[in-house]
């Protein structure tokens, strides 16, 4: 296909380089330099696909981020991505991309007689219309799950790659408009380390759009000689392709980088994007502003475009929008459109302009260029069938009112419409940033707070020029400043004329009158099709937060996240709420990400088998030798079980067990959390970490503490040692370990800052060997000949320091298994050689090696909780029957939680016992606990199973449960329905073996 609408000469594109590319199966041909957007223009093409909800035809409407209408399925198979903006798609060769949300294609759509019925499924149809009978929701919910959505998600795996970067910088300037290149430009100058960040390929943001003049000569000169410095400079980094799509607290600032050429072809290790995580000292924001369209009925016709958006295709991709363009606007700055689009050769047959007797210099040189100007005067519709044929214009009278009877049809293809300019606060607010409504131009703008960030030029509501300089130049010099850099600049400022423009006038909606048509909607987000109407209704329906109504309309909630809407949409929720001041309704949440970011490059490479690191100890090629099976544990592989020939799970659990308890077991317990606490103030950070009390621990002794949240929920357990005065060992659970040092550096940075107190993590530097069992001192006492290992010498909760098997160790006399327990810390380079010497020095006692499911009845016989099986957030000490390791005494964390009502309730679900009375079953873990056999009718719930257990010592199933006022239940019977059958269970005491710890002590 020709490219029928490419003007002869202008644009930044190169027209040699011709590239080819299929849409909707059709072959066509856009340049170097091209959007996807500009190449369609290009060639001809109109109509893009169709609205979400009603089905209506779209067309290009911008030219940016902003777009709401382009959107494209991109590539097939691996590689596709739906719902990507033309706009914002950079031509390559071979691009494939189909039209969204129409069947079977966009220029006949079957869905469009859904159009057809939009009075009876106006806004929240779906809240009311779905909700009976209850019994046929299935049969809705079918349907509506097969005409939701856009486009489609790839159903294969991601085949590219992706990376990720950290950096500092002295100043992060986000924006390469002229105020950003400025701002840039002065922070270099003056020293400071600069990262520099624009999402366009070519540096220059509106520029690039203009025939503007820096320092009387073209303004893009400027834009390369500043380039040009930039790159140069040895602390600057240039981003290109970039887009900061996220702000967070203390300057955190996340950029998306698209790397040129590597979007969609075979994975040839390069990556596709980039994720900088940038912290900043100062940030400069420069993003621009986004221009607001002027609402009218019919407005949501392909052919119907924003001001801007046509001199952008003009000058910048060298393509002519449309045969006839018409210009719709409130301001002087849709004048340069009219202009340019003049210059190249087309047809503007008016300038409809609402304000009385514009005249502006701008107007006075469209005026001489031969261009009707008609003021006092606004667009009521669009006249067409898929696209724009005419518009009907009318004058307004002196009060602003419309007067019927001027009505004036003018043909045309194109209607570019342009309300002023909405600055670009996204950045600014995600961290909360505050923000003022000026009332004359209808525009919310920053309010520089205390984050060390400034907004410039357009972002800060500066749209000359002039301004953009000035204002970039200031910020930049003093944002190094604020740094530190302070290098001598002799260097002249860039200069432009200040420019004479008369002020914008607001008009939020062209109304029509009824020789109009009465079917004529005003849309807003025309991606969803939400129109003014439907905001006047949710303010009737009683949404008169502009959140409520957010979500009750989906304004503003399409891909482009109601970058032209939400503004528009908000003055009219004010005006219809009789508020006159827009700026006291404020605006919808501006949250990440400020455009779409892929998962893959959230992921990085951390995906498949990088997912998540594999941690083995290193005792873990032995396990292997020996044929154990492997658990998950966090992401430690730990043995699960040893099976010997012809032995399945049960048989081999039952085995090491049964060793455990009656001669020696051997367990490698290297995954338990380990955490050095070191310092003056350990114990005071103990105290107020753990539940209860460490000033009295005795050095060489231990202690079992429990950590809560700030809720008073259990966080984790473990016991911790006193190596010396001022010096601890933490031993946390073996998935938590990471979270728990994060929790105590947290508080300590944050809370604690003048506490003197280290934590460092040790897991990996001390191995530990546990050796459990009636014959477990007899092993142990042939290893070590300077520990005294008598029960009196040695007892229960203490450690000893010594050699074992020759090799410098620590030795802890604490359990999990209820049987007398030495867990062998030696440094991990070591712990393979003694494993092999106590396997070989036990094997006359029968020594075994359990795993982690003979390790989990153990501990279950004991009724011994394990966080995340006896927890699950919900869960306070006392649930636990665990109030003796609660101190009265002292304060710590989650210590007030404890008292709330809820908390301390007595009715609350209770850690308990249960005896299957089918001695056959097993109660399955996570099964729910009623107090009533019957299955036919819905009965409460009291409780859940959290483990469960066929305990070969006791000769019979077990579990553990929480149970509602469990306690005082002992000796009840409860049930367990499950799908065929309810098993039937006697509640008891957790503690099954061994209760008075005879076996522990010994």
């Amino acid at each position: 296909m020709n490219s029928s609408y490419r003007l002869e000469k202008g644009g930044l594109i190169q027209r040699d380089r011709r590239l080819n590319f299929t849409f909707n199966g059709r072959k066509m041909y856009g340049v170097k330099g091209d959007t996807l957007a500009s190449a369609l223009l290009a060639n001809g093409v109109q109509l893009i696909g169709r609205s979400f909800k009603y089905h209506r035809p779209r067309g290009i409407f911008s030219s940016g981020p902003e777009e709401p209408n382009g959107l494209v399925q991109l590539e097939t198979g691996k590689r596709t991505l739906p719902n990507q903006q033309a706009t914002q798609i950079i031509l390559y060769e071979g691009l494939v991309a189909e039209s969204i949300n129409c069947w079977p294609n966009p220029d006949f759509d079957l869905m469009s007689v859904i159009g057809w019925f939009h009075r009876l499924i106006p806004a929240g149809f779906y809240y009311k219309t779905f909700m009976w009978p209850s019994r046929a929701w299935h049969i809705y919910e079918y349907f509506i799950r097969r005409v939701a959505g856009l486009g489609k998600a790839p159903t294969e795996p991601d085949p590219d790659q992706y990376d990720k970067i950290n950096a500092h910088c002295d100043v992060l300037v986000v924006g390469a408009g002229p105020a950003g290149l400025a701002a840039a430009l002065e922070a270099t100058r003056a020293g400071a380390r600069v990262i520099f960040a624009d999402a366009q390929s070519q540096l220059g943001g509106w520029l690039l759009n203009e025939n503007r003049y820096i320092n009387n000569a073209p303004a893009l000169d400027w834009v390369d000689s500043t380039e040009k410095e930039l790159v140069e400079a040895k602390d600057t980094i240039l981003l290109k392709s970039t887009t900061a799509f996220g702000y967070y607290d203390h300057n955190f600032i996340g950029l998306c980088q698209h790397l040129e050429g590597t979007s969609h072809k075979e994975n040839d290790g390069s990556s596709r994007q980039r994720i900088w995580r940038v912290r900043a000292k100062q940030v400069i924001l420069s993003t621009g502003a986004i221009e607001r369209p002027l609402i009218f009925a019919d407005n949501d016709r392909p052919g119907v475009m924003l001001a801007g958006a046509t001199r952008t295709y003009v000058n910048r991709y060298g393509v002519a929008v449309g045969g006839k363009v018409c210009i719709f606007t409130n301001n002087d700055d849709a004048y340069r459109s009219a202009l340019d689009l003049k210059r190249a050769g087309i047809d503007v047959p008016a300038v409809i302009d609402v304000r009385p007797d514009p005249a502006g210099d701008l107007v006075i040189e469209a005026i001489e260029a031969g261009i009707e100007v008609i003021d006092s005067a606004v667009v009521v519709r669009t006249v067409g069938k898929r696209t724009v044929k005419e518009i009907e214009v009318m004058d307004l009278n002196e009060a602003g009112h419309i007067m019927p009877h001027t009505t004036r049809a003018i043909p045309c293809d194109i209607v570019a419409s342009s309300g002023g300019w909405n600055p670009a606060i996204h950045l600014h607010s995600h961290t909360g940033g505050k923000t003022y409504f000026d009332e004359n131009k209808g525009i919310f703008l920053p309010i520089t707070g205390d984050c060390n960030c400034q907004s410039v030029g357009a972002a800060n509501g500066s749209f000359s020029l002039f301004n953009c300089l000035k204002e970039g130049s200031d910020a930049g010099k003093q944002a190094a400043n604020t740094t530190g850099a302070k290098k001598l600049n002799r260097k002249k400022k860039p200069k432009t004329q200040q420019e004479n423009e008369e002020p914008w006038h607001l008009k939020w909606i062209i109304p029509t009158t009824e020789s109009t048509g009465g079917e004529s909607r005003h849309f807003l987000d025309q991606a969803h099709d939400v129109t003014v109407n439907d905001v006047r209704l949710s303010v009737r329906e009683g949404y008169h937060s502009i959140e409520h109504a957010k979500r009750y309309t989906t304004l503003g909630m399409a891909p482009d996240q109601g970058k032209t809407g939400n503004i528009i949409g908000m003055a009219i929720l004010s005006a219809e709420l009789g508020i006159s001041n827009p700026g006291q309704i404020g605006t919808s949440t501006f949250r990440p990400p400020y455009t779409p970011v892929t998962i893959g490059a959230l992921a990085g490479r951390n995906i498949g088998h990088l997912m998540d690191p594999v941690r083995m100890t290193p005792i873990h090629q032995w396990h292997e030798l020996a044929g154990c099976l492997w658990e998950d544990v966090g992401q430690w592989k730990r043995p699960w079980y040893y099976p010997k020939k012809r032995e399945n799970m049960r048989d081999a659990v039952t085995r090491e067990t049964l060793a455990v308890r009656n001669s020696v077991g051997i367990l490698d317990a290297s995954t338990l959390g380990k955490i050095d606490i070191h310092g003056p103030d350990a114990s005071k950070l103990l105290n107020l970490i753990y539940t209860n009390e460490w000033d009295s621990l005795p050095v060489g002794h231990c202690r079992y503490g429990l950590m809560l949240g700030e809720d008073g929920m259990i966080f984790d357990d473990g016991v911790t040692s006193r190596l010396a005065d001022n010096h601890y060992l933490m031993t946390t659970t073996s998935g938590n370990a990471a979270r728990v040092l994060e929790w105590l550096e947290e508080w300590l940075q944050t809370e604690w800052p003048k506490f003197h107190v280290y934590c460092t993590s040790v897991t990996e530097h001390w191995a530990n060997i546990t050796i459990c069992g009636p014959y477990a001192r007899a092993l142990l006492d042939e290893l070590t000949d300077d520990i005294d290992l008598s029960p009196n010498a040695f007892p229960f909760m203490t450690w000893r320091e010594g050699k074992v098997g020759g090799v410098p160790a620590r030795v802890f006399r604490v359990s999990f298994t209820g049987e007398v327990s030495y867990e062998i810390n030696i440094p991990a380079s070591f712990a393979l050689s003694l494993w092999t010497s106590i396997i070989n020095a036990g094997d006359k006692y029968g020594i075994t090696p359990f795993g982690t499911e003979a390790m989990h009845i153990l501990r279950a016989e004991k009724g011994y909780i394990i966080v995340g099986h006896e927890t699950d957030g919900t869960v306070t000490p006392n649930d636990l029957g665990m109030n003796w390791a609660i101190s009265k005494q002292k304060d710590f964390i989650g210590k007030r939680s404890l008292s709330r009502s809820d908390t301390a309730s007595l009715d609350r679900k209770q850690l308990v016992g249960l005896l299957p009375k089918d001695q056959r079953k097993v109660l399955p873990e996570g099964g729910q606990i009623t107090t009533q056999k019957n299955r036919l009718n819905s009965v409460p719930m009291e409780g859940h199973v959290t483990s469960s257990y066929h305990s070969p010592n006791l000769n019979q199933p077990f579990a553990l449960a929480l149970l509602k006022n469990g306690r005082s239940r002992h000796g009840e019977t409860v049930y367990i329905p499950l799908n065929q059958e309810t098993l039937e269970a006697t509640v008891t005491s957790p503690v099954l073996y061994d209760p008075n710890g005879e076996k522990l002590h010994a």
